[in-house]
Formats: structure tokens, sequence, C-alpha cells
């Protein structure tokens, strides 16, 4: 069985945490596609010492020869394109066209960052005195950690630790425990294209144990994490007593409004999408369509034809259009909600609890299930599932629907359907989400383009594009006299 190793100071080696935990294949949980080996606190010290040692040589190295090394990563892992996309789909479960995508994504964003060392300028700024240049800087920050969930195993590394290595900084790089396939992939590129020991160290292993070390370390000057509010709000609290920089991107409860002069056909089909691709493990989900009253049942019922076409199962199999959870503890956890949903009144449309095939009991799978009779203040109307669950939610009128969109701790992302583009306006001044879409499903994102979210779902700079940059420098300004 093949071993993943750690990557620190410029060599794979293995973890002194035991034996190698075993990599499961979520849509049939007997199969195991490899071993990973765990970290200790040690393991994380030891990646920690070697970014710092790497820190001078890389920063002073010129921003776009690190872009290069980035760029010809990114090159190594295009060639690589359907290996990584067929691993990800066994690791992580979606199914292989979602597992490409990611990878296409990922690598957007890789050569977007590698182009940026050449465009890393500040500014020059008039002076009040006499004969004084004032122009400003962008410097590295350092050794930097980088935290990343198991839903996205290469794309959101990927958009992470480029703009990091770009800027000049060195990076510890702990990845989700469920998917160490994805992050070994994606750093042997990073060793292949060149670049030199200690600037990039991946220690896999228990955020108790691996994640609290990078946390409180004061040589790591940055942390950039994306998970849960739960342990995004943890990591802030412990990184903030000794004021290091903390990036979060948390959770979402994103919304879609309706409105009676909608293209329906367009409106259902891209709220399925939202609601069930990827299983609804991502932030970006559609988890609830707020819909004006007069359109509501028509629109359920075309949302509930089109959910009932999904074919859950095996990713890596033909005519499959939606993957298994991504294990038993979030497998149960969306079931959990589900009952939730019952007990507290929502009327269950769609029950994807049970499943449908004998095949299905092989695995972490809940399929497409959906809500109606939601009122706002219920659970499964305010907590992020992350798993298959639509609440469609009616609305008197538009009012009312931003209202009900907006009645949640989340501000990730929202979508509104309607021709008139004075609501479309109108929608766009009163969402309270981070990333706003019209006649678009709330899924997007591309690699010039920020991303982040407002309230409970992010704190601190937004991520990708130019924006991706401003975490991982600070700005120095110089006064030069004549």
């Amino acid at each position: 069985m093949d071993e993943l190793l750690h990557f620190i100071d410029g060599e794979w080696r293995r973890g002194s945490g035991g034996d190698p935990r075993p990599n499961r294949n979520p849509a049939h949980a007997d199969r195991v596609l490899n071993a990973a080996h765990a970290g200790t606190p040690a393991d994380a010290v030891a990646a920690i010492d070697a970014a710092e040692r790497a820190s001078r040589s890389w920063r002073e190295t010129p921003a776009p020869e690190r872009g290069k090394i980035v760029q010809k990563a990114a090159q190594i892992l295009e060639g690589r394109r359907t290996e990584l996309g067929r691993a990800l789909t066994s690791e992580e479960g979606k199914i292989l066209p979602e597992a490409l995508a990611e990878v296409d994504r990922g690598l957007a964003n890789m050569f977007f960052s590698a182009s940026e060392g050449t465009r890393m300028h500040g500014q020059t700024i008039p002076s009040a005195q006499k004969n004084v240049l004032i122009y400003t800087q962008k410097v590295p920050l350092g050794v930097v950690g980088i935290i990343t969930p198991w839903n996205f195993p290469f794309c959101i590394p990927a958009w992470k630790i480029a703009p990091a290595l770009v800027a000049g900084n060195t990076v510890v790089f702990k990845p989700a425990s469920l998917v160490p396939w994805c992050a070994q992939m994606l750093v042997q590129a990073y060793e292949e294209a060149g670049l030199p020991k200690g600037v990039l160290n991946l220690v896999m292993g228990d955020g108790s144990k691996v994640g609290n070390v990078i946390v409180d370390d004061p040589r790591i000057k940055a942390i950039s994490f994306t998970g849960s509010n739960t342990v995004g709000t943890r990591l802030y609290e412990q990184a903030a007593k000794r004021m290091c920089r903390v990036q979060l991107e948390l959770g979402g409860k994103n919304p879609v409004v309706v409105l009676e002069d909608a293209d329906l056909e367009k409106a259902a089909s891209d709220v399925v999408l939202g609601a069930y691709g990827s299983s609804g493990q991502r932030c970006t989900a559609t988890s609830r369509a707020v819909v004006v009253e007069p359109i509501y049942d028509r629109f359920t019922e075309m949302v509930a034809d089109r959910a009932e076409q999904i074919v859950t199962g095996d990713g890596l199999e033909s005519g499959i259009t939606m993957g298994p959870i991504v294990d038993d503890s979030q497998r149960d956890t969306v079931l959990e909600y589900i009952k939730k949903g019952q007990e507290e009144g929502a009327t269950l449309l769609l029950d994807g609890s049970s499943p449908s095939r004998p095949a299905l009991n092989e695995g972490y799978f809940v399929e497409p299930t959906i809500f109606v009779g939601v009122k706002p203040e219920m659970t499964i109307a305010q907590d992020e599932i992350f798993g298959p669950v639509l609440s469609i939610m009616p609305a008197r009128d538009f009012e009312n629907a931003m209202e009900v969109a907006n009645d949640i701790r989340y501000g990730l992302s929202s979508s509104i359907y309607t021709r008139d583009l004075g609501r479309a306006l109108a929608y766009a001044r009163e969402s309270e989400a981070g990333m706003l879409h019209v006649n678009i499903p709330t899924l997007g994102g591309e690699a010039q383009v920020p991303f982040g979210g407002t309230k409970a779902s992010g704190l601190g700079a937004h991520e990708c594009g130019e924006a991706g940059f401003d975490f991982f420098s600070e700005e120095r300004i110089v006064y030069v006299a004549g």
C-alpha cells in the first residue's frame, strides 16, 4: 500500500505519529486508497524551523522568479489533470466532471498568481515637503500557515499557497486529514518545479496536535484558514492572543430569491445545480430557495422533478451525477439535520436519507432532499448543513423575500432570478452577502476575482484575484529626502 508522507525541509519523511492511517474511498468504505502518516507537534515544529531557515533567501528571490516556479508547478499539474481528478474523486467523493472542474479552477488560480510576480507594484505619492520622494512597496510577511478543508482538497490549497509563495513567504501547509492524497500531489509538483527546500512544507495530522502548533508559534506571521465556523472562531481567538494576522473563510447558508418574472426553467435548473453539486458540500452551495407565493408551488414541482433525476453513486462511474458524503461522521450530521427538520415541523417533500439502491450501502450516501414549509427560525433554515438538503421557503413579495434571505448569521453568497433590472439592482443594494449573482447560481468564482463573504462567513482580506496578495504581504511606506 502506498504511504503518503510529510514534506519537510525538501525531504519526504514519515510522521512521528505512529502507524499511517488508512485513506478510504467514501463511495466504497471498505476500499483503502493509501495510508497517510499522522503528524505530531514535533513534526509541525520541524516544518516551521525549515520554513524559517528558508525565509530570507526566498524573500530575496525576485518576485518574477518566484512566479516562474509557481507557473512551472501549475504546468506540471496541468499535465496530470486526469490523474489528479480521478484521485480527487476517489478521495473526496465528488463526481469526476466536478473534480476536473476543481482542478481547472485551482490551476487557473496558480497561473494567475504566477503572473502577478511581475505586477507586485506600489505607488508613488506626492509629498507636501520639498525634494521628498514617497513611495510604497509590498513586502512578504515571513512564515505563514495555511490550513485547508476537505471539500475542495486541490483548489483551496492551490489558491492559498500560490499567492503566498509569489508574495515571498515560506509556507507550512496543513491539509484536512481526510484528503492527504491531493495535498501530496500538489506539493510534489512544487518540488519538481524546483522550489528551494524549506519554502513549502507539508504536515498532515489532527488540528488539535499539528494545527495548534501552527497557530501558537510566534514565528508564524499569518494564518489563512478555510473551514467550519466553530474551528475558525477558536483559531481566531487563539491567534489574536499573540496579534497574529488571520484570514478566515467560513460557512454559508446561501439563498436564491426567485421572483414571479424569472425564467423558471433556468432558475430551477440552477437551484438544483447549486444545491446538489458536490453533494451540497461547498460553502457556496444553495441551501435555501426563497420563492414568491404566486409561483411557489410550480417552482417547487420543477425543482423536485429535476432533483429526482439525479443519480447518486461512485463518481468515477458513467451516468452518476452526484457522489457520496465525505465520511460517516459528516453523513450522520446531515441525517441528524434531516431528522431535526421533521421534528421542527417542516415537510419532507423528497427524502434522501435512506439509500435507494443496495450499492449505495457500500458508501456514505445521502440522496437529494427537499424540505417545504420551512420557517426562517427553524434550524434547517439557519444552520449550514453541508449536504444535499434544500429548503424551499415562501415569501409574500420581493421585500419579504429579501428579509428572509438576509435573516441568517452568514453572508457568503446569494442569487436572484428576475428579468426586472430595477429589482436586480435593489437586490444588489440590499443583499447582505459578499458575493451576489443575478440569474447565476450561488456557486460562482473566478481566479481573477476576489472571493469572500460578510458577517459570520469570513474575516480578513479576501482570497483570489489581486486581493489574494493583500493578506500575504504588507505595505511599507518609504520617505526619501533629496
